[in-house]
C-alpha cells in the first residue's frame, strides 16, 4: 500500500542505491577489465581509457549537478537519504581513491607489460639520439607555431582554459635580481596529437607524451625568463546545459548558447601530475576557485583516455580482440527495399551481433520514399559522416524531420 508521499509501505531509504555512487561502482567494473589479464593486453589499455573518458563525463555533468546544488542552498536529500553535501563527500573519498587505481593500472601494470611486449612509453631523457633529432624537428615545424605562452601579471590575466584541454603551467622569474615568481600558462590546441609516435627501425613501437615535449623547451618560449618548474595541468568543467525555456525567444539559441558555454563553465576538477609543485598547483586552485578535493594528483599522464591512440597506432592484431564481422540483413529476392520486406514480416535486429547497416538502409529508404510524409528519430552523438544524418538532410527538403 503506498503512502500519501508516494513511497510503498515500509520503505527505507537504506533500501536504495545512490545514482552517482552506483555509477562509480559501473566504472570500477570498466577498470578491472584493463586488470584483468584473460584480455588482450591493448585491449586492457582500451579499457583503462574508457575509464577516464567515462570519470571526464561524470564530473562534467554528475559532480558539476551536486556543486551546483549546493551553491542554490539545495539541501534536501535524495530517494536514499544522502544529502547533496553527505554526497559530495562520499564521491571525494571514492573519486581519489578510483584515480589512484588507475594510475596504479598504467605505472605498475601495463606499462611493464607494455614493455614487454615492445610497445614503450617513454620519458624525454630516456630518449636516444635518433629520437631526440626527430622530435627536436617535430616541435619547430609542428608543435611550436601552434603555441602561445602566456605570462600572468597586472597586465595579462590568467587565461580562458577550455574544458579538458591540456595545459603547461610555468613558474617563471626574470633573470635580473629581486624579481617576483611569475605564472605562465600554455594551452595546447587539440589538433596536436597527445602521444608522438617515434620512429623505430626493429618494428617496436616508441612513444613520448606532447606534455613532455613541450615542457622540455619552455625555456625557448619563455625567454628572458629563468623557468622554475612547468607541469601539465587539466580542468574539467561545468557541462550540464540550463535552460529557460519559457523565458527564451528561441530554444535553438538557448541551445546553441549553452553549447558553446559548455566549454566555459565552472571548473570542477583540476588534474596535475603526482610530483607537481605545491606552489603551481596552489596557484592553479586559487585562479580556478577549487577547493582542495577537487585536486587530483596523478602519476599517470593527466589525459589519460588519450592513450587509447597507443592502440590505434600499435598494429599488433595478437595483442587485441579478433576481428568481429557482425551478420548482414539479406532481403528476399522479391523485396527492393526493407519496406517491401517488412510488408512480409517482422525484423528484430540485435546489435553488434546485427550489423548496423540494416539501420542506415531503413533510414535511407524513408529518405528517398516520396510516401514517407515525416521521419522522427532521436540521433546520438552522431559522427560528422554519419550516412544517417546526411540521409535526413537530403529528406530535408521534401519532408517533415
Amino acid at each position: 500500500m503506498a503512502k500519501p508521499n508516494g513511497r510503498v509501505k515500509g520503505f527505507k531509504p537504506e533500501h536504495l542505491l545512490n545514482r552517482q555512487t552506483s555509477w562509480l561502482e559501473f566504472n570500477s567494473r570498466v577498470l578491472e577489465e584493463a586488470l584483468d589479464e584473460r584480455n588482450p593486453l591493448l585491449e586492457r589499455l582500451k579499457f583503462l581509457s574508457i575509464s577516464a573518458s567515462n570519470l571526464d563525463e561524470f564530473f562534467e555533468v554528475h559532480v558539476a549537478g551536486l556543486l551546483q546544488r549546493i551553491e542554490d542552498d539545495d539541501a534536501v536529500p535524495g530517494p536514499d537519504g544522502m544529502s547533496p553535501h553527505d554526497l559530495i563527500r562520499e564521491l571525494d573519498r571514492r573519486t581519489h581513491r578510483f584515480v589512484s587505481e588507475q594510475s596504479d593500472c598504467w605505472t605498475d601494470v601495463l606499462i611493464p607489460q607494455l614493455a614487454a611486449e615492445n610497445i614503450f612509453v617513454k620519458r624525454y631523457d630516456e630518449l636516444d639520439d635518433a629520437s631526440l633529432e626527430y622530435l627536436r624537428d617535430y616541435y619547430i615545424r609542428d608543435v611550436d607555431p601552434l603555441l602561445t605562452p602566456v605570462t600572468v601579471d597586472p597586465a595579462h590575466p590568467f587565461p580562458r582554459v577550455l574544458n579538458k584541454a591540456l595545459c603547461l603551467a610555468v613558474s617563471l622569474r626574470r633573470k635580473r635580481r629581486a624579481s617576483p615568481t611569475y605564472l605562465g600558462v600554455v594551452t595546447i590546441p587539440r589538433a596536436l596529437p597527445r602521444l608522438i609516435h617515434l620512429p623505430a627501425p626493429d618494428g617496436s613501437y616508441h612513444f613520448i607524451t606532447l606534455a613532455d615535449l613541450i615542457v622540455e623547451h619552455t625555456k625557448q618560449m619563455y625567454r628572458g625568463y629563468d623557468v622554475l618548474a612547468a607541469m601539465p595541468f587539466r580542468v574539467t568543467r561545468n557541462s550540464n546545459l540550463y535552460l529557460q525555456e519559457e523565458e527564451a525567444r528561441s530554444l535553438l539559441e538557448s541551445v546553441r548558447s549553452e553549447l558553446h558555454n559548455r566549454r566555459k563553465g565552472d571548473a570542477v576538477r583540476l588534474e596535475v601530475p603526482a610530483e607537481a609543485p605545491e606552489d603551481l598547483v596552489q596557484k592553479l586552485r586559487s585562479n580556478f576557485e577549487l577547493d582542495e578535493w577537487q585536486i587530483y594528483r596523478t602519476g599517470a599522464p593527466v589525459n589519460l583516455s588519450r592513450l587509447f591512440s597507443i592502440y590505434e597506432q600499435a598494429h599488433r592484431p595478437d595483442l587485441k580482440y579478433r576481428p568481429f564481422t557482425p551478420r548482414e540483413l539479406h532481403l528476399s529476392p522479391k523485396s527492393k527495399n526493407i519496406f517491401d520486406e517488412l510488408r512480409q514480416r517482422d525484423i528484430m535486429l540485435h546489435h553488434p551481433f546485427d550489423s548496423y547497416d540494416a539501420v542506415v538502409r531503413f533510414i535511407t529508404a524513408a529518405a528517398e520514399d516520396e510516401q514517407v510524409v515525416s521521419i522522427k528519430q532521436t540521433l546520438y552523438r552522431t559522427s560528422q559522416d554519419s550516412p544517417i544524418f546526411q540521409a535526413l538532410i537530403e529528406a530535408a527538403a521534401t519532408k517533415e524531420v
